[in-house]
C-alpha cells in the first residue's frame, strides 16, 4: 500500500515556480533519509536530489535552482522547484526510509529507500 502521496505537480511555463509535497502516512520521513526522482518516458529514471544525514546532494542540473526540505513533524518532504526549464519535466517520485546516511550514496543507490511515492507529472512548457 502506497503511504507517500506527492502533490504540487502541473504545468508551468520556462522560469516558473513549483513546490512538491510528499505527505507520509506512516511516519517513515521522520529521522530517515528522503528523496526526490524523477523519470521520461523512454528513459532510466534519475536522482533529483536527497537529503541523508549531511547536506543534500543535488544533481548538476538542478544546483542553485531546487531545494530539499523535511518537516518531520508534518510528516512531510518538499521539493522547491525554480527557474523550471523544459528539461525538468518528468513524473517525480519521492521516497523514504527506513535508513539515514550519507545523501549523495542514497542518490546514488534508489533500492536503499523502501517508500515510494506514485509520481506526479510535471512538464514545463509555453
Amino acid at each position: 500500500q502506497v503511504h507517500l502521496v506527492e502533490s504540487g505537480g502541473g504545468l508551468v511555463q520556462p522560469g516558473g515556480t513549483l513546490r512538491l509535497s510528499c505527505i507520509d502516512s506512516r511516519s517513515e520521513i521522520f529521522g530517515n533519509a528522503i528523496g526526490w526522482f524523477r523519470q521520461d518516458p523512454g528513459l532510466d529514471r534519475e536522482a533529483v536530489s536527497c537529503q541523508g544525514d549531511n547536506d543534500p546532494w543535488y544533481r548538476d542540473s538542478v544546483k542553485g535552482r531546487f531545494i530539499i526540505s523535511k518537516n518531520n513533524a508534518e510528516n512531510t518532504t518538499y521539493l522547491e522547484m525554480n527557474d523550471l526549464q523544459p528539461e525538468d519535466s518528468a513524473v517525480y517520485y519521492c521516497a523514504a526510509g527506513p535508513l539515514n546516511g550519507d545523501s549523495q550514496l542514497m542518490c546514488s543507490n534508489p533500492v536503499l529507500f523502501r517508500s515510494w511515492g506514485q509520481g506526479i507529472q510535471v512538464t514545463v512548457s509555453s
